[in-house]
Formats: C-alpha cells, structure tokens, sequence
C-alpha cells in the first residue's frame, strides 16, 4: 500500500509511503519493511518534516553499510539519496554538499574545478551522509580529514552548523564531544539515527576543504583507484563493502581467510571468494542469513586467533 504526499498534512513536499521493501533501498538487497518511508523534497521540506512526526526515525542514504533484518523496522525510514543532493562551490573554495549526495560525485565535482585530495572519496560507494557519521576513508585518507565544518539537524526540525572540533573523531568512529554545546532535548519519542553522531542529530550536510591543483589528475588517479577496487572486490554482486573494521596492525581480509573463511556460505549469503572482508548476497540470501553469516566470521576469527572482528556495518531492525 502506497501513502503518497496527498495524503501528507500541508504543507510537506515529499513523498511518504508505507510498509516500504527495504531491500530496495539498501546494497545487500535483502531485508524486510518499513512502516513508513519518507522521501522529502528539500532540506527546508525535512526540517518540517521532523517538526509534525512523532515516533523513530532512521535516516538512510544509499544503503551500503546497512542491513534492515528481516521483521522490518517500526518507525519512519528518511530517504535522503536522490533527495537532498545539492553540491556547490562556494566562494571561499569549499565544497558544499548535502547529505544525499555520493561521495564519488563529490569526487569528480572536485576534479572538475580543479581541486586535489578528494580523490579518495571515490571509492566510497555511499553518500556524504554516511561517511561522516562512520568518518569512511580508504587509501589512506578519511572523510573528516577533508571536513571544515557540518551541518546537522535535530528531532525537532532545527539546524546547527558545527565544527570538526565538536567532535571525537577516530578510525569509523565519530561522536560529540560531551563539552559541546547541546541543543533543547525533544519531548517527542527518542528518535534513533543512522546518520549521526549523537542520538538527537543527523548530518545533512558538509562543508569541505581541498587543495588548488590539477583536475585532470586528480581524475586520472580517482579512475586508477576504480580499476584497483574493480579487479580486487565483489562488485558485481549485492555486498555491504568491508564487514568489518581492519584490527590495529591487520587486516580483517587477512585473518578472515587465514581462518579458511573465505567461501563459507550460510544460506543465500556467502564469504566473497574475491575479497574475503566482504559478504556477498549469491541472489536468495536473507537478512537473516548474513547476521548469521557475520556472527560465524567473528566467531571461528576470535577462535582461530584470538581478535575480536568489530563490524563497520550497521544491523537494525527487528528479527522475523
């Protein structure tokens, strides 16, 4: 059953439907429902949003770190990717990007005005959205490195800019600072986020810093970095990207396959045999499947060699 904006109290702008297939809006390709999902027009078209609804809310970008079980989640899924996708330049040189935006554009919008250091965002395959708020990096760069400062919004529909320095910032990890200042507490239901670094706020968007230099360059090493990822993960398959985070001094990949890990299937789900920090969706797999799938990684890991594999993914959502 579809709820379009027709039925939504004026004067919102986007589009709310119920009992959504998330296994449409998330990468693996698996998972169950949501009781509400809201696509909103624009980020003046969110902040009312959040000022009329009640309830939880998860705020979702393009999916690709995230698996919805399968009973579904109770609450309203906040659709930003295709939605808040403003990129600009501004005149002090930064980038401005809202948090729908993926991360490889804000890649090439950077080579096309000849700006350097963004190259790296390419391989994120998410939104400005998720980085942030698990600071995404690879090739040895990550997202906040680039950050000059933030734009977020609360429960209660209300913006605030901030800086990097409001925030612990470490390795997939981001979270306020408890010294900074806090917005009003909602009176409303907890609202519980994705795209956060603190219960009450979402990241909606970023101002980013990159250095003067050549375009043409930046686009020929974003393209190199392409064909690396291409040749060495799954992704003609429906995958997440990296399960897990790398351990100090390792590699997840590594002692996933030293444990003879890589293959093993549960299900419709199965270790990728091209990289093994990936799990891949073989075409049936349900949520189900790859939970179980990752809590045997970490299991026969810790077993064979005594390291806790701590996920990057995110797990949200009820059990059927």
């Amino acid at each position: 059953m579809d709820m379009t904006q027709a039925h939504l109290q004026a004067p919102l702008r986007g589009t709310l439907r119920l009992d959504e297939p998330m296994a449409e809006h998330v990468s693996w390709r698996a998972g169950g429902v949501a009781e509400r999902c809201y696509v909103p027009a624009d980020l003046a078209d969110l902040e009312l949003f959040l000022k009329t609804s009640d309830g939880a809310v998860y705020f979702v970008g393009l999916g690709s770190n995230l698996l919805v079980r399968d009973g579904g989640l109770r609450g309203t899924v906040i659709l930003l990717h295709g939605a808040l996708n403003h990129i600009k330049l501004t005149p002090q040189g930064l980038i401005y990007a809202e948090a729908g935006v993926s991360s490889p554009k804000v890649a090439s919008f950077a080579a096309r005005h000849d700006l350097e250091g963004a190259e790296f965002l390419s391989g994120i395959p998410g939104t400005v959205g998720g980085a942030l708020a698990m600071n995404a990096g690879c090739y040895g760069r990550e997202t906040w490195q680039c950050v000059r400062k933030v734009l977020t919004i609360d429960g209660e529909g209300t913006l605030l800019e901030r800086l990097p320095s409001d925030y612990e910032i470490g390795y997939r990890h981001v979270e306020l600072r408890a010294s900074s200042e806090q917005l009003a507490v909602s009176s409303k239901p907890a609202h519980r986020s994705l795209l956060t670094a603190h219960p009450q706020e979402w990241f909606v968007a970023a101002w980013f810093g990159f250095t003067p230099g050549d375009g043409k360059a930046a686009k020929k090493q974003a393209r190199e970095w392409l064909a690396k990822r291409m040749a060495t993960q799954p992704l003609t398959q429906p995958n997440a990207g990296s399960v897990f985070r790398n351990p100090p001094g390792d590699y997840a990949a590594r002692l996933i396959e030293a444990s003879g890990l890589k293959g093993l299937a549960v299900g419709g789900a199965q270790v990728s045999e091209k990289h093994a920090n990936f799990i891949v969706n073989l075409g049936n797999a349900s949520a189900a499947d790859i939970e179980s799938l990752i809590e045997t990684v970490q299991a026969k890991v810790k077993q064979a060699h005594g390291v806790e594999l701590v996920r990057e993914v995110r797990i949200i959502g009820d059990k059927a």
